[in-house]
């Protein structure tokens, strides 16, 4: 059922699987995930569109991208509730071009390439002790509201977050900096 949450098992380096267990099924045969914080470690891109049978499709910085990009892969008009051997045997290399040509329109990418040096599982979450040793930097710092909007963009955890949970960071960064 569309939006139930349940227990999806990806594929990782080759035909491992690793059980992802609040997955959401987002359209038929597509799911949205966040992936787990012991995979991919390197990879910025926490949010994976995957096809029911295990695989990765694409990959997003955060939640809301993902979705959007479930929308242009239903709109394509292939159905991906087929098995992944029917799949890669219809779908040429030119097709797969296109179709990530307009998964980037939303942000969403082929799976594995936002590598960034480090550590960045986090990216997306955020504590309050988070918002309060950012806050107290940019403090120090004596960034204005638009400087600290500019910094968090490009900062783990604050990157990843959808619209909404990344305006509240900000704004309750911005407030405990005394920034205006």
């Amino acid at each position: 059922m569309i939006g139930q949450t349940i227990e999806y098992r990806m594929v990782v380096h080759g035909e491992q699987r690793y059980t992802v267990p609040d997955a959401v099924q987002a359209a038929p045969g597509l799911v949205v995930f966040r992936m787990p914080n012991d995979q991919s470690i390197n990879c910025a891109a926490r949010w994976r569109i995957g096809h029911h049978e295990g695989r990765a499709i694409a990959e997003a910085m955060c939640r809301e991208n993902a979705y959007k990009g479930v929308e242009i892969l239903v709109e394509s008009g292939i159905d991906w509730t087929r098995d992944e051997d029917y799949l890669q045997n219809e779908i040429s290399t030119t097709t797969a071009r296109d179709l990530y040509a307009k998964l980037s329109y939303a942000w969403c990418e082929q799976p594995g390439t936002s590598y960034m040096p480090g550590d960045v599982t986090r990216n997306g979450t955020y504590t309050d002790a988070d918002i309060e040793q950012a806050a107290a930097e940019y403090k120090a710092d004596g960034y204005n509201a638009l400087e600290i909007l500019t910094a968090m963009t490009y900062s783990v955890p604050w990157m990843g977050l959808d619209a909404e949970d990344f305006n509240e960071a900000h704004n309750r960064i911005v407030e405990l900096a005394d920034a205006a």
